[in-house]
């Protein structure tokens, strides 16, 4: 191969890469090793990992959250039909799958109180990113103005994406009660970006980033949690003119950081825009309902450069399985879960405000922020080999610790999680 190259050594092929980002000394590999040896110790390597639900009580959230996950959900997204499809780009042999996400768009549409959804995008961060996309193509503004309520790995994420497409990115930061101040921007942008609920647990003013978007000419994006959304108002009815999120908390496990799934809802305005896959509903030729992908002018395979987003696929399994469980829950089903989610955050609140650690005062759905008189990481240190994952630490506010609480924990997880928590302090 390099003698094809004309180059004479591997140091050659790697020229092109900065000094100051190469590796610096040689591999330490080890001699090969049999077959048993090393399934002996890859399974030595996943030993030392902690599962959810097994190994730790988990009451960190961040965007991944440990849910309950039905058994009838989990044995129908699995079967081989699902697990073993092809993305569906002949519709003859695919109507299964077709309607399946076309059921799926409609679930999302309905929680987002959008027009219209996708058949899914990557992650939450992704969906974002595409979200953005498609409003500077709407807009022709390159500006965004993002919330510091809003994920802070999505916002790295779509910085990176920025960063090529020479988007000025500014971030409103927040205030004391962990909502966004957006003061007073002016001339023009293509989005305004808000959390419902935030990074922090906040419950957003959405009517208030709406009247900031109005005033900028820009489009209203809301990253929302879809399991808030069980008792909160639906995005789309408070203005939003896209939805986008993660869907992992919706019957998906947290598999130790993915395969997750985004969540893309938008008014149809915007249909024409809509990044990745959509599903619509026909007849075929003898009048029967049949499922297509549709609109595909839309995608970059067919527009090349005049497309707004050069994703032409999905995240199939993971939306059939959310499918799965939005149906298996039904609307009460849903609900309870959102209610139940409420109510141990807010037990978990009050627990920790009586041992006299001071919780954040926004409204909250099942996130929050409590302040320690000690540094967060060192609690998460002990309280992790007593079988609790506590929270995460708020990046540059070292005595900071961000919890949640789902409908997977028990009230006598949360009385000897706070227990703890007062020994530590």
């Amino acid at each position: 191969m390099l003698a094809d190259l004309g180059m004479g050594s591997l140091e050659d092929l790697f020229a092109h890469v900065p000094k100051e980002i190469r590796l610096q000394r040689p591999l330490a590999l080890e001699k090969g090793r049999s077959e048993f040896e090393v399934r002996e110790w890859f399974s030595g390597m996943a030993r030392r990992n902690s599962a959810a639900r097994r190994d730790l009580v988990i009451f960190a959230g961040g965007g991944a959250y440990d849910h309950d996950l039905s058994s009838a959900a989990r044995a129908l997204g699995g079967q081989s039909a699902f697990v073993t499809a092809y993305t569906p780009y002949q519709p003859e042999v695919s109507q299964g799958v077709l309607q399946a996400l076309f059921e799926y768009q409609t679930l999302v549409a309905r929680i987002f109180g959008t027009d219209v959804a996708n058949a899914s995008l990557y992650d939450g961060a992704a969906a974002l990113v595409e979200a953005v996309n498609l409003a500077v193509g709407a807009t022709g503004s390159s500006r965004v103005i993002a919330s510091g309520g809003v994920n802070p790995a999505y916002l790295e994420t779509l910085a990176t994406f920025g960063a090529g497409r020479s988007l000025e990115l500014e971030v409103a930061a927040t205030d004391e009660r962990e909502a966004t101040a957006w003061g007073a921007p002016s001339g023009q942008a293509a989005a305004v970006v808000v959390g419902y609920p935030n990074y922090f647990g906040t419950i957003e003013d959405v009517a208030e980033a709406r009247t900031v978007a109005n005033d900028l000419g820009a489009l209203l994006v809301v990253v929302a949690d879809p399991v808030a959304l069980g008792l909160l108002e639906a995005p789309g009815a408070l203005g939003a003119d896209i939805v986008v999120g993660e869907g992992q908390s919706l019957g998906i496990p947290l598999s130790f950081g993915g395969p997750y799934l985004g969540l893309f809802g938008a008014s149809t305005r915007y249909l024409r825009l809509i990044p990745g896959r959509l599903v619509g509903e026909t007849v075929d030729a003898d009048g029967r309902t049949a499922f297509v992908t549709t609109l595909r002018t839309r995608e970059q395979d067919i527009r090349r450069e005049r497309a707004t987003s050069n994703v032409c696929t999905n995240q199939t399994l993971m939306a059939i399985q959310a499918a799965i469980h939005l149906s298996w829950l039904g609307k009460e089903g849903y609900q309870e879960v959102s209610r139940r989610c409420y109510n141990a955050a807010h037990y978990l609140a009050s627990r920790l405000e009586t041992i006299g650690l001071r919780v954040s005062s926004a409204p909250f759905f099942r996130e929050f922020v409590v302040e320690l008189p000690i540094p967060a990481e060192a609690v998460r240190s002990r309280l992790f080999d007593q079988g609790f994952l506590a929270g995460l630490a708020v990046r540059g506010r070292p005595n900071h610790l961000l919890l949640t609480a789902t409908e997977a924990h028990t009230r006598e997880e949360i009385d000897r999680f706070s227990d703890l928590i007062a020994k530590e302090i």
